[in-house]
């Protein structure tokens, strides 16, 4: 089975070459890598740069990743370079974080008219903001979004499904009843596959390699065998991309 990771922040793990070629080695044929901020950004484009067709890049500003002096240099360029990444990403709300939501939501409104104007996908991180993250994604006129990691109200799941939207299935299937509940009641053909490695999942810390637990615990919760949920899966990849099988 060839597998696509749709979100792993490339830019941030130490041993990068290595863990792209475990990954390629045991099926991870391609690796959406999102960017957060002005370093990761010009990382990431860096990283596909040297694996061509394997690393697709995603430009973003993480709402983790504000910073008063940075907020311009960083919107321009996302502005820029956004036209070389397959995606918007990540962006979002999140309301944990001690950045002002005035602050958080201008950002947001600013990056999605960027990928409205550009007609491109975005990758969406919303935590204690589920509700107003679709709303300002659908308001935005976005065509495609994922909701990555989705583990929030099944009301609003419901909301982004009709609008045609997507969600994404990590590692945390393995503990994590809201993100269990969403995965099962989501349709196979609006779900991807991710790792948001290098995320540490009950202490393991993650990388691409492990999209194939992914797989598993999807295949596990919605009773589909594994090969189908990777066909089906990838093809939902293709097409919310734009891109082609490497």
């Amino acid at each position: 089975m060839e597998l696509i990771d749709t979100h792993a922040h490339l830019a941030e793990i130490e041993t990068v070459y290595d863990a792209i070629q475990r990954a390629v080695s045991l099926g991870v044929k391609q690796i959406v890598a999102v960017g957060m901020d002005l370093t990761s950004n010009r990382k990431t484009l860096a990283l596909a740069r040297s694996f061509p067709g394997v690393v697709l890049p995603a430009i973003g500003y993480h709402p983790w990743s504000i910073r008063e002096n940075e907020i311009e240099p960083t919107l321009a360029q996302v502005d820029q370079y956004l036209g070389q990444g397959v995606a918007l990403g990540e962006v979002g709300l999140d309301y944990k974080v001690k950045i002002k939501k005035p602050v958080q939501i201008g950002i947001f409104k600013r990056v999605l008219d960027l990928a409205a104007k550009q007609d491109k996908p975005v990758i969406v991180h919303a935590r204690y903001s589920h509700e107003r993250s679709h709303r300002m994604v659908a308001e935005a006129g976005i065509a495609r979004a994922v909701f990555h990691w989705y583990s929030g109200p099944l009301d609003v799941l419901d909301r982004l499904l009709a609008d045609g939207y997507h969600i994404s299935a990590t590692p945390a299937l393995a503990y994590s009843p809201p993100h269990q509940a969403a995965i099962k009641r989501t349709p196979l053909d609006r779900i991807l596959l991710e790792t948001d490695s290098p995320v540490a999942y009950q202490g393991k810390i993650s990388e691409p390699a492990d999209l194939l637990a992914t797989l598993h615990r999807v295949s596990d919760l919605k009773k589909i065998p594994a090969k189908e949920v990777a066909a089906v899966t990838n093809e939902n990849a293709y097409g919310f991309f734009d891109v082609g099988k490497a």
